[in-house]
């Protein structure tokens, strides 16, 4: 399976097919929680029939992975309706939610249209803990009490748990709430900057001794310990004609307003689907080529990076961080250096990275599962 996912990744590239596709539904949300990177606008969010074509366009260009999210999904009144025409269109479908609507007849009816998983976000074993995140009292019990509505339904369900300083601590007891639920559990140790560039999310990340920590967990770090690839006897990278992500190249984002970008973490806005088909953005946008023109070579700092092996960069993070598409993201550098050190083979110094301050490869999910 590891083999055909590479290959179906380096065909949809080679391609330009968009492989994947994230839409928004909508930027109203039940729950306000503090980490929260959504920016919403003075716009009129897209309309039933506007999103039907919209999926009838992304089917056309070749797309099979279709992620609806939002905001809150379930606020949508027609999002049975969307995700019925998604199916018919033979998507796989995937919602990310905090389940506080699920009800026993939603939950069967979306086994019924054959979703294949339903991602709901919690932040804490702890209904204190999570309560104050989601500012919502009460949401940790109805979250998961729609994680069961839907996982007895038949329905695959993972918790997602983004880390931060508020619930670093009690990751372990989100694993061990997760296994007697009989559940996925995923978590991810990145908080990101707001779309804007407000950057008050990040105070709330966890510090580089709590990020070893968890990265030297096996039970969350599979990978623990063992050592990155041998690099060229000289140091030299051999991918550096490697695209950096799949972002704009067999993966793309449409907020709830219509706005194509190469990925939901990369704001940059390649056009409107009110404005010009889907295609004609997806092939011909100058900012969508831009961002697809770059290779690992043009990353002024990375591309010579000591810690690449550990790496997991994120270009949308870097110009969220730095405004710089083409350097790195100091909290990506951050995590790398934690990486190379829990490896424990020839630990890189904090002076190899480099990285820059505030001022100045394949898509990888930040999620530790």
């Amino acid at each position: 399976m590891p083999e055909l996912t590479e290959w179906l990744f380096e065909r949809s590239v080679a391609l330009r097919i968009p492989l994947s596709v994230h839409v928004d539904l909508t930027m109203r949300c039940n729950e306000r929680c503090i980490h929260c990177y959504r920016v919403i606008e003075q716009r009129p969010e897209l309309t039933t029939q506007e999103l039907k074509g919209l999926l009838d366009d992304v089917a056309r260009a070749g797309t099979l992975y279709l992620t609806f999210s939002g905001g809150e999904v379930f606020l949508r009144k027609d999002l049975f309706e969307l995700v019925e025409h998604a199916r018919r269109l033979h998507f796989d479908v995937r919602l990310k939610s905090n389940a506080l609507l699920v009800t026993p007849e939603k939950a069967a009816r979306l086994r019924t249209l054959g979703v294949r998983q339903v991602d709901i976000s919690i932040y804490s074993a702890d209904p204190a803990v999570h309560d104050r995140v989601t500012k919502i009292p009460g949401s940790l019990e109805r979250s998961l009490q729609g994680a069961v509505m839907l996982r007895d339904a038949g329905v695959t369900v993972k918790l997602n748990c983004p880390l931060m300083k508020q619930n670093v601590g009690q990751y372990k007891d989100i694993r061990a709430l997760a296994e007697r639920l009989g559940i996925l559990c995923g978590f991810d140790p990145m908080i990101t900057a707001k779309n804007d560039g407000d950057r008050s999310p990040i105070a709330l990340r966890i510090s580089p001794k709590e990020l070893r920590t968890v990265l030297q967990d096996p039970t969350l770090n599979p990978s623990c310990g063992t050592p990155a690839a041998a690099s060229a006897p000289d140091g030299a990278r051999s991918d550096l004609d490697e695209v950096p992500c799949g972002a704009g190249h067999n993966a793309c984002y449409i907020s709830a307003y219509g706005d194509v970008m190469p990925c939901v973490a990369m704001p940059i806005a390649c056009g409107n689907v009110r404005d010009e088909p889907f295609a004609e953005i997806w092939h011909r946008s100058p900012e969508m080529l831009r961002v697809r023109a770059i290779r690992i070579r043009d990353l002024h700092t990375c591309s010579s990076c000591a810690a690449s092996p550990f790496c997991s960069r994120c270009p949308g993070q870097a110009l969220v961080e730095t405004g710089d598409l083409y350097g790195p993201s100091p909290a990506n550098c951050e995590h790398a250096l934690a990486r190379a050190q829990v490896a424990g083979s020839a630990v890189i110094p904090a002076s190899m990275l480099r990285a820059p301050t505030a001022s100045t490869r394949r898509p990888v999910e930040h999620s530790i599962d």
